[in-house]
């Protein structure tokens, strides 16, 4: 990759390493591949923005996945929904200007967290902005498809976006069916992982649910190895459904495949996480319902008494005003200097001190706490002090 764009509004300070900002588009095979993020300052501003950069075929030009992205983030200005600055178009690259945040949300539970869990007031404030970007994106017709940690952005100041909108679609249009190859596996509803094509936006409730469960305990609520595992995890937690139950999603949906499951019956959820409050897994239990017509919506799950409920709003904060939790970051000297010189990483003011408390210092990463691998890739500099880099992410 050249140090500068060919438009040369940016100066490169530094590559991201692999955030899941980008995915590759669409086959191992295809030139259209999305480079790693840039972290680039733009020379008028001086204002940190990441880069996307995607090669294009000259016979087959933009991907279709680009085009859709660039269409569905162009309609989406919220405060928790990573903002797309600008699109840069030549004969030979697609470039994507994105708002820059410092870390995703698993990199921030694994600094910040106690073996990966976040205290209570942080996941309250973090869902309820999840929540948010949901809504929005469900609001506008857009149904984001692979929500997850990774695709969870955080910056400075603690605000959560929602980001990677590779997989995204409108829906309402008259093509209402999709594909099921969608969702990282772990956060893939059970309706879709028997094969439906008929979903809607209960597909990122769900995911939306596994998320919550997985800031309160650390670990991901459901860590299936196949479709068929992950259903069978899914049941052991929440029971599987009677006959009854599979007649009527199999009226809803007929494309799905219902099969002779094991009768599990469910558990009790304040077992499964015991550091959660009533309120909060009464919540939970909404979110991740088998039925897809049983779960809340975005804005169903806003006014819930978790959040509405103001003997449990922290310092008695009304929910609509609930700042986010505020970020720490640590002092880190200098950045890679890609230019030689010529350009220096603008990090921002550390922002006024917040209600909530400061995040928690960085913990150890244990071995064995997460079944993905933690560990650094060997030769490759970290971005921010504590910053890990995976081996590999969830199963696809």
């Amino acid at each position: 990759m050249s140090s500068q764009p060919q438009n040369s509004k940016f100066i490169q300070l530094e590559k991201l390493g692999m955030m899941n900002l980008s995915r590759p588009f669409p086959s191992p095979n295809s030139s259209h591949q999305a480079k790693e993020p840039m972290l680039q300052s733009i020379k008028t501003t001086n204002e940190i923005v990441a880069l996307k950069e995607i090669n294009l075929d000259a016979e087959e030009g933009t991907p279709s996945t680009a085009i859709r992205e660039v269409s569905l983030m162009k309609e989406l200005k919220h405060v928790n929904i990573v903002r797309l600055h600008d699109v840069m178009h030549s004969e030979s690259k697609l470039t994507l200007v994105f708002e820059y945040c410092e870390q995703d949300l698993k990199k921030y539970m694994d600094t910040h967290g106690d073996r990966g869990a976040l205290d209570p007031v942080t996941v309250r404030s973090f869902m309820y902005q999840l929540l948010k970007g949901t809504a929005f994106c469900h609001d506008n017709q857009i149904l984001h498809r692979d929500l997850k940690p990774q695709n969870l952005l955080i910056n400075r100041k603690g605000e959560l976006k929602v980001g990677d909108f590779g997989l995204a679609r409108a829906f309402g249009v008259p093509v209402n069916t999709f594909s099921n190859e969608v969702v990282t596996l772990w956060y893939r509803a059970p309706d879709v992982l028997m094969g439906s094509r008929t979903y809607s936006t209960s597909i990122d409730i769900w995911s939306c649910g596994c998320i919550f469960a997985e800031m309160i305990t650390g670990t991901p609520l459901f860590r299936g190895r196949d479709n068929q595992d992950q259903l069978l995890h899914i049941m052991r937690i929440i029971g599987t459904p009677s006959d009854a139950q599979f007649r009527k999603m199999l009226k809803d949906s007929p494309e799905i495949q219902v099969k002779q499951f094991q009768r599990y019956p469910k558990l009790n959820l304040e077992q499964v996480l015991p550091k959660a409050s009533r309120e909060a897994i009464d919540l939970l239990e909404k979110l991740i319902k088998f039925d897809p017509t049983e779960r809340i919506s975005a804005n169903e799950a806003l006014n819930h008494p978790y959040f509405t409920n103001p003997n449990s709003a922290p310092y008695g904060a009304p929910p609509g005003a609930m700042p986010p939790p505020a970020f720490m970051p640590q002092h880190h000297s200098s950045h890679a200097n890609v230019n030689h010189g010529h350009a220096q990483a603008h990090i921002p003011q550390q922002p006024p001190p917040q209600m909530y408390p400061m995040m928690g210092q960085q913990q150890q990463m244990q071995p064995g706490m997460d079944p993905r691998m933690h560990a650094p890739q060997q030769g490759r500099q970290h971005m921010y002090p504590g910053q890990q880099q995976y081996g590999y992410g969830a199963p696809r």
